[in-house]
């Protein structure tokens, strides 16, 4: 998972990981009552010329995206039945660029970075006896996991159209719920393992053992 930082140097990697987070937020909420299709049209030409800018590797990475093109599909759908086609098209291409930005995030961020980027906001969690770095390393883990499973679906799409699957997509369903089970054993072994995962023992078993 960590695999997907790109370490393709761009200038988008420079730009320190506080900033890209503040940005991405401030966008989230700045294009929320945006009700202009051209604007937002705009905004996603203008997220594609972000991964132009940052290289032939990012570019590459727009592809994970075509698995999600049915559930967009039907998004739009659903909306344009209840609300109409042009509330539909605000929602898609809201979604696809934050998505996108996002993801563009996890691929030009170490780790590391984000993580001590997210931590202070959790500083005050200090007088709960609560450690903000476990609690910034579980955002960063989620935030990097989004990624990791879009490009679980293409490997299984192109799996399934390997062994002449039809348009019935909905039956890697179950594939798809039994592979993300098995990464998020895999991750949890390796904290557990590198000693980033404490478990609670059993305070009666404890006792007995000091016995």
């Amino acid at each position: 998972m960590i695999s997907l930082y790109m370490a393709h140097p761009s200038w988008l990697h420079r730009l320190p990981a506080g900033y890209k987070l503040l940005g991405l937020m401030l966008l989230s909420i700045l294009l929320y009552p945006v009700a202009n299709l051209v604007l937002m049209a705009l905004m996603f030409l203008l997220t594609l010329i972000l991964y132009a800018s940052v290289g032939k590797p990012a570019i590459r990475q727009l592809i994970l995206l075509k698995p999600l093109a049915p559930l967009f599909l039907l998004i739009f759908l659903m909306q344009s039945w209840s609300v109409g086609w042009l509330s539909a098209s605000l929602l898609v291409l809201r979604m696809l660029v934050l998505i996108l930005l996002a993801n563009l995030i996890t691929l030009t961020t170490r780790m590391d970075d984000m993580m001590a980027a997210i931590a202070p906001m959790f500083a005050p969690l200090k007088l709960f006896n609560i450690d903000p770095k476990r609690i910034a390393f579980a955002v960063t883990l989620l935030i990097r996991f989004v990624p990791v499973l879009m490009a679980v679906i293409q490997h299984l799409m192109e799996a399934w159209r390997a062994r002449g699957g039809k348009r019935q997509v909905w039956k890697l369903a179950i594939p798809l719920t039994i592979q993300s089970i098995r990464l998020s054993d895999h991750v949890a072994e390796a904290l557990a393992a590198r000693g980033g995962i404490s478990t609670i023992s059993n305070p009666r078993v404890s006792n007995h053992e000091s016995r």
